[in-house]
């Protein structure tokens, strides 16, 4: 009868255990732990990120101070860091930089407002893509570098030939990148919004264009960094101020110590753009940031 009344009592409390409100695991199992990534300190992480730019410095400033990497090819970090003091005490870097600035914001913000205006009408309109999608793909085969000697017919050898040129290099990146984003949104979301009356301006601002917001955050990454690259050729027709201009001075005079300066500069502002990128995508995706892999 005892045994019973035990076997009875044991078979209760392992079916109580097996309750999904039990405050235990049951019996032979224990309570799984997911193995959650760390959150990892800033200041680790910026350690990390700055240590492949300083191994790079590290190795250019060895081969330059063991001969293996002479003056005449390029110049040693000491020589551009001298270079940098001079340029920036007589002004003309400061002013080269700013000029610069302005050519290269002046056209991503004209090439980006055209790419996300084109990939809204092209992937939003069934209309619009079919009148501008297959003109804007064979447009976007053409390198924006074939396209100078015909700006300079264009436009001269003015500021907007410079600005029209990185203009048209940084629209085709925001325009891949909106046409994609737009189209693969809850298209039945769109229809029951639809459905209530939500007219099409209202769905693109209130649901389209949040929905395409990690592609629209691809797409500015790539013209931006575009935006660099099409300044260095822009800066190539006949420029009298800027960072191009600085640089064909110094090839004039044989200047490595100033071609790398100017070197570094387009550099550090490609380095810029990505970083400003990178903050907005914490501040406008923050969850995005919390489930990166550490």
């Amino acid at each position: 009868m005892s045994t019973a009344t035990s076997d009875t009592t044991t078979s209760d409390t392992t079916r109580r255990s097996r309750l999904p409100g039990a405050a235990g695991p049951p019996d032979g199992l224990v309570t799984p732990r997911p193995d959650l990534p760390r959150e990892r300190a800033r200041s680790v992480s910026l350690t990390v990120r700055t240590l492949g730019p300083l191994l790079l410095i590290g190795v250019w400033w060895t081969a330059s101070a063991t001969g293996l990497l002479t003056p005449d090819v390029l110049a040693g970090p000491p020589d551009v860091a001298a270079a940098i003091g001079e340029l920036w005490g007589s002004g003309e870097l400061p002013d080269a930089l700013a000029t610069s600035l302005a050519r290269s914001g002046t056209g991503l913000l004209l090439g980006v407002t055209a790419g996300i205006v084109l990939g809204v009408a092209t992937g939003f309109s069934r209309l619009g893509d079919e009148l501008f999608d297959s003109s804007l793909q064979a447009m976007r085969t053409v390198p924006f570098l074939a396209l100078v000697p015909l700006f300079m017919v264009w436009f001269g050898i003015t500021e907007a030939a410079k600005i029209l040129l990185i203009a048209f290099a940084t629209t085709f990146p925001m325009y891949v990148s909106t046409t994609g984003g737009v189209r693969n949104t809850d298209r039945k979301l769109l229809e029951a919004l639809r459905s209530f009356g939500m007219g099409r301006l209202a769905l693109v601002r209130e649901v389209v264009l949040p929905s395409a917001l990690p592609s629209l955050l691809s797409g500015l990454r790539l013209s931006m960094t575009l935006s660099v690259v099409a300044l260095v050729a822009a800066e190539e027709i006949n420029a009298t101020a800027g960072i191009g201009y600085l640089m064909a001075q110094a090839q004039a005079y044989a200047r490595t110590d100033v071609l790398a300066v100017c070197i570094l500069v387009y550099a550090l502002l490609g380095l810029t753009a990505d970083g400003v990128v990178r903050l907005l995508e914490r501040v406008l995706m923050p969850w995005r940031a919390r489930g990166s892999v550490r």
